[in-house]
């Protein structure tokens, strides 16, 4: 009876942990009617689907102030050469202002089931970047969302720099060009790829898996690409359409 309880046990984790996650990108703001990605809305649509997470993109002001915004640009303005309080003059297509990162923390705090996926955005020089990781962790700290709290990032100095500060936080890479071993040499939790990159190298999934790393795709709209990242064994994707894959 005991090896048989023990063999249950192993075979549902094993379910439980094949099933793949849903992560909205930039929150849920293809609804009906839509709202502006990045904003409290859109992660507020996020919250409400039930889903593992929601992803955002942080910069910083010339001012020092983290926004959430994936561009470089708001309206005309490059953030990192303009202060705060000419940013927040342009509102966002749905009538919200551009959010802090406060902002967005504080919103996301309402809903600890929902992992809030922080991607810092590289920035011009490594000293800016270790910047904006050390004020982006700090805040987090502050607020107490640590378990909260995941992080990705297209620099690999980003990654690093948030592992050196906070070894025990989840960091993937995005860019794409770091296969399964070299992930895991770098000291990081996992990969974080365009499905494209999944596709040119089948096994690296299934390495990845077999290494204990994370898997995540970007940005998976549609389902047949989401059923075969599924097949491979995908821990995670990041979806525009969360709401259509959340059941599937």
């Amino acid at each position: 009876m005991k090896k048989f309880i023990l063999g249950f046990a192993v075979l549902s984790a094993g379910i439980m942990n094949a099933q793949t996650q849903i992560i909205a990108h930039r929150g849920y703001f293809q609804t009906q009617p839509p709202t502006t990605e990045n904003s409290i809305k859109s992660l507020q649509n996020a919250q409400n689907l039930k889903i593992y997470g929601s992803e955002f993109d942080v910069r910083m002001t010339k001012d020092g102030v983290l926004v959430i915004n994936h561009d470089e640009h708001h309206a005309k303005m490059e953030i990192s050469d303009f202060n705060f309080k000419d940013l927040e003059k342009v509102k966002l297509s749905n009538g919200e202002k551009l959010p802090t990162l406060k902002d967005y923390l504080k919103q996301g705090k309402k809903d600890k089931a929902l992992k809030l996926i922080v991607e810092i955005k590289p920035a011009k020089t490594e000293a800016l970047e270790n910047e904006i990781v050390e004020k982006t962790i700090q805040m987090i700290r502050d607020m107490k969302l640590e378990s909260q709290s995941e992080y990705i990032s297209f620099s690999l100095n980003i990654c690093k720099q948030i592992k050196k500060i906070a070894p025990n936080f989840k960091v993937q890479y995005l860019n794409g060009e770091l296969s399964p071993q070299q992930i895991k040499e770098e000291g990081l939790d996992g990969m974080d790829y365009h499905y494209s990159v999944f596709q040119k190298n089948p096994t690296w999934i299934s390495e990845a898996n077999d290494l204990g790393l994370i898997t995540n795709s970007w940005t998976v709209n549609k389902i047949e690409i989401y059923d075969e990242l599924k097949k491979q064994g995908i821990g995670f994707v990041t979806t525009n359409i969360p709401d259509q894959l959340k059941n599937k």
